[in-house]
């Protein structure tokens, strides 16, 4: 549900949890019951530190990283198998 910011004239503002199907009928203020209207209230948005980052860094252009030569493995991970079936080894 929701949470709408409502402002009675004699009262003042004040906040109430509503359902979307609530939303059109109108609010009575909770301490004088007269009818309240609804305020515009923006949604509140947060900031992590990664979007921070994103949008404060002067070049906005991707780099191109490069794994180091020492970290490749000396034999491929998977070998091609000459001589027919691998799936069949050891039947």
């Amino acid at each position: 549900m929701p949470l709408y910011e409502y402002k009675c004239e004699s009262c003042g503002p004040f906040e109430q949890w509503r359902t979307l199907a609530e939303v059109s009928s109108p609010m009575l203020c909770p301490s004088c019951q007269a009818v309240a209207i609804r305020l515009f209230s923006p949604p509140s948005v947060i900031l992590t530190s990664g979007t921070l980052r994103l949008t404060n860094e002067p070049n906005p252009e991707p780099q191109l990283v490069r794994r180091s030569q020492d970290r490749e493995p000396a034999t491929p991970r998977y070998q091609n198998y000459s001589h027919g079936r691998p799936w069949m080894i050891g039947h």
